[in-house]
């Protein structure tokens, strides 16, 4: 039995914990979260007990584990402090809003000598799956360029934005993720880069000083093009696609959707709109991850998304916000 904490009682938390409560062999311990009665709840509602200090959760010597899904600003010091208790880590996306931070972090849980695992939870969708099984099997032989299509159903809240770390660190980190997954692969690196947007969706969001609207191109080393198209709305759910181009064909993966039915009549074709919510985009995949950081760290297996893989999602994120800032492209050597 692997005792487990869980930092983080909001959206994101609530569906680890519920996942975490589905594993056998898993006893969630402890929640905690600066809102105590939002810990609590989901404490009470798991058989859990909430706990407000981190620190007294990082001397616990029955703890093996933590799961990290509190507010970005907070992942880098949760992972050190976590890392120096000798704890393995799994946590969301992303590291920090900083690259070298990150990389900071990073070189903490290797001092360490712990597991860490980021939540790139997109890398786990049986959909996106399928399609990096079928690539990396030679179906539509050698992968020559990626288009992303990435788009919320509704912008958040302005108040969200300001402390957000901006639409590439918070957003399009995903997407940056699935680059590297998908086209980069492990012989490849991005290595130009250029970045623009704008706000269309609310005033608020610039005087916010973000943008709710992008496009990113990337260029890797061996020539393979990538091209990410971003919104923080879509009127008709939550678009989230991409397709890769090969040599001998093409693989598409569209979006879910809550039913495959079709009506046809005299009149038109109606199908379901995509599903409206992240939520429940990734259902699946969420519950494929955390299954995946545990068996792997009973099997002493390697992870599918490492910190190593935030660092360099995180560096790609970081080039984006500086093109945009510069106008001009972003060259890695």
């Amino acid at each position: 039995m692997k005792n487990v904490a869980l930092f983080g009682a909001g959206r994101i938390g609530s569906i680890h914990a519920a996942n975490l409560a589905r594993l056998p062999g898993i006893h969630l311990k402890y929640v905690s979260d600066p809102m105590a009665d939002a810990a609590q709840r989901l404490a009470t509602l798991h058989g859990a007990q909430a706990k407000a200090d981190p620190a007294a959760i990082f001397q616990d010597p029955g703890i093996d584990a933590v799961v990290i899904g509190t507010p970005t600003t907070t992942h880098s010091d949760l992972i050190r402090q976590a890392a120096a208790a000798g704890k393995h880590i799994f946590c969301e996306k992303p590291v920090d809003l900083s690259a070298d931070r990150a990389q900071e972090c990073a070189a903490a849980v290797a001092l360490a000598g712990v597991a860490c695992m980021i939540g790139f939870q997109r890398r786990f969708d049986p959909t996106f799956s399928d399609a990096k099984r079928r690539l990396s099997e030679g179906e539509i032989g050698t992968p020559e360029m990626l288009v992303i299509t990435s788009r919320d159903c509704a912008p958040p809240p302005v108040d969200y934005i300001r402390s957000s770390g901006g639409i590439f660190r918070d957003m399009l980190i995903h997407d940056f993720d699935i680059f590297r997954w998908i086209l980069a692969g492990e012989t490849d690196e991005a290595a130009w880069l250029s970045a623009t947007g704008s706000s269309l969706i609310d005033p608020a969001i610039a005087q916010a000083g973000d943008i709710d609207s992008a496009i990113v191109s990337i260029r890797t080393r061996s020539g393979r093009l990538c091209q990410i198209n971003a919104s923080r709305r879509a009127a008709y759910g939550y678009d989230q696609r991409f397709e890769i181009l090969g040599s001998a064909g093409l693989l598409a993966c569209d979006n879910l959707r809550p039913t495959a039915v079709r009506q046809m009549d005299a009149h038109s074709v109606r199908i379901d709109k995509p599903e409206h919510f992240f939520l429940e985009r990734y259902r699946d995949a969420y519950r494929l991850e955390i299954e995946h950081f545990f068996q792997q760290l009973q099997a002493g297996g390697p992870f599918r998304t490492t910190i190593a893989d935030g660092v360099a999602a995180q560096r790609l994120a970081d080039a984006a916000a500086q093109s945009l800032a510069s106008g001009q492209p972003v060259t890695f050597d």
